[in-house]
């Protein structure tokens, strides 16, 4: 087949505005040779169909090339069955894990789509524009493809293609301005050395790194240009120690203090010499996402992975002992052998680690993962539609379900904002564990007609105090102390809210304070060209458990985003 003026289109539909998608740049770049021909369409999940329809339309390509995923298939599926209405001559292509390990289910399901580019897709994507411009022969000529023989009426699918060699794909970011405010995303190797049952990432077994070198001149236009975060998406980025060590010595040596780089480690893994090297970087220079997913020996067993918890403990709490790394720790419920009880054992102990972030997710059970070949055996029933939910399990009912979801909302709500740090410390001695507070929270939101709604920051505020009243009223004045702490470590609030209570600073003393500014400058860091009325509007004063504490918006924790507190209650005298 042979296009003149051939014009292609590859799409991504993310899940936030924030978002680019690597796969399609990544595919752009590798067919440099045919750059004219490739155009790249972004959208996100909170687009109209429509809005994508239209403008798909408009653009009017020769071929269309969706990358799928769990969270983007069902937009995807829909635009589908659409645009092969408007543009009956487009051709059809679909890629990414989500059509990957059942292309012909998916060409049936879709009789619209014309292939599948099945696993990585840099070459296949390659081939199949020298197919259409002429340059090959035949579609049976591509491996790494399923796709529709229109004159045959069936499907014919190719062998899977070798893996490929990393150094060959090329930098996607030399055109910075198109990601400017957005999250850059990036990878210094591919495969996973693990097996877990609910993962995908265990079938590609081949393990490979990119060059060192390569890497490194990569990462330094990261931090020449000041992007702000950059999220690794190497699946176990510390599997090998001396590719972690360079690149965290690296970014040491070369950081701007602008940059934030996210990586997805093994707890277990990190060695010495790597625990040393994290301790000592900047605050906020990196942070670390660990996946726990269960505490349950029988559990971790069961679905193959490694993972040794009194190691995870040990080096988390270390890190933690820091204070400059940002910890974002994983569970998942749903696991086999793990049932509610079990689940609030595992709760328990990865709250005890205090990360700054704990994520409590559920199971989903992935197309060609091995959790999928068990589900008989673990009486496992999921939703049909992606991203196939866990809905029950042997060991764990629906309602189980229910109540996680309200865990989990409370959690993300109340801890994972890190809004109200000193209040939950407080609250969680009016309970057995931590795991039955946020239980009782989200029965009191039920109870009190308070769920699905969209409720302000303040009311957030309000809510916990109404909580913490109703559950522990002998300390009615320490949450109420507590909360106006958390209130003020994120902003200096216009109007004072109902829990706070009346100033506890007059005017006439903030006034005072500003005043002296000599005095005041002795506490407050890089306010030199401010005056005393900037200064008042940068800070707060707020007298709390009797001292006079000073809220600097100014300067911020790295990790929390809370304001830095000074106690300046001499300043009084």
């Amino acid at each position: 087949m042979k296009m003149t003026n051939l014009k292609v289109l590859l799409t991504a539909i993310n899940a936030k505005y924030i978002h680019s998608n690597l796969a399609v740049y990544s595919l752009r770049a590798f067919a440099e040779q045919y750059r004219q021909s490739v155009e790249i369409a972004e959208y996100t999940i909170n687009q109209q169909i429509d809005e994508i329809l239209m403008d798909i339309y408009r653009r009017k390509p020769d071929v269309l090339c969706f990358s799928c995923y769990l969270w983007n298939i069902i937009y995807v599926g829909q635009i589908v069955r659409e645009i092969k209405k408007v543009l009956p001559e487009t051709d059809i292509w679909l890629g990414g894990p989500e059509v990957s390990y059942n292309a012909a289910d998916v060409l049936t399901q879709y009789p619209q789509v014309k292939g599948i580019m099945r696993g990585e897709g840099e070459e296949t994507f390659l081939e199949l524009l020298k197919y259409y411009h002429g340059d090959v022969g035949g579609l049976d000529r591509i491996d790494g493809i399923t796709y529709r023989n229109q004159e045959q009426n069936t499907l014919v699918e190719m062998p899977m293609r070798p893996v490929l060699d990393l150094n060959r794909i090329p930098f996607v970011y030399e055109e910075m301005e198109h990601f400017r405010n957005k999250i850059i995303y990036y990878e210094s190797s591919r495969g996973c050395p693990f097996s877990c049952s609910y993962c995908l990432s265990s079938i590609d077994k081949c393990l490979r790194f990119r060059d060192l070198e390569l890497v490194k001149r990569e990462l330094q236009f990261f931090i020449d240009y000041e992007v702000p975060q950059v999220k690794f998406v190497d699946r176990t980025f510390n599997c090998r120690h001396d590719h972690a060590i360079a690149v965290w010595t690296y970014l040491a040596e070369h950081d701007k203090g602008k940059t934030n780089f996210h990586f997805e480690v093994a707890a277990d893994l990190l060695n010495e010499e790597e625990i040393r090297l994290i301790r000592s970087l900047r605050p906020g220079l990196i942070q670390l996402e660990i996946g726990v997913q269960s505490t349950n020996p029988q559990t971790i067993r069961e679905i193959r992975r490694t993972m040794r918890f009194d190691q995870v403990r040990d080096v988390v709490g270390r890190i933690r002992a820091g204070g400059n790394v940002h910890q974002h720790l994983d569970l998942i419920a749903g696991l086999p052998f793990e049932d509610y009880e079990s689940f609030r054992k595992s709760f328990c102990d990865v709250y005890a680690l205090r990360p700054e972030q704990l994520q409590l997710g559920f199971l989903k059970v992935l197309k060609g993962s091995y959790m999928q070949e068990m589900m008989n055996e673990y009486e496992l029933v999921c939703q049909d539609r992606p991203p196939y939910e866990v809905l029950s399990t042997k060991w764990l009912s629906y309602s189980d379900i229910i109540r996680l979801k309200g865990v989990e909302e409370m959690v993300e709500v109340y801890y994972n904002s890190r809004q109200f740090e000193n209040t939950l410390e407080i609250l969680e001695q009016a309970f057995p564990n931590a795991f039955k507070m946020f239980e009782a929270l989200s029965e009191y939101y039920e109870k009190n007609g308070l769920s699905g709604i969209n409720h302000t920051r303040i009311s957030r505020y309000e809510i916990l105090s109404a909580f913490a009243k109703e559950h522990d009223s002998k300390r009615t004045g320490l949450y109420r102390r507590m909360l106006t702490l958390d209130l003020y470590l994120r902003e200096n609030v216009k109007n004072r809210p109902e829990f706070a209570g009346e100033l506890t600073v007059t005017k006439e003393e903030a006034a005072a304070f500003y005043d002296a500014e000599e005095k005041t400058h002795r506490y407050l860091i890089g306010y030199e060209a401010y005056d005393k009325r900037q200064m008042r509007k940068m800070t707060h004063l707020e007298r709390i458990g009797g001292k006079l504490l000073l809220f600097d918006y100014l300067n911020r924790s790295p990790l929390t985003n809370q304001a830095r507190v000074i106690d300046v209650s001499g300043a009084e005298a």
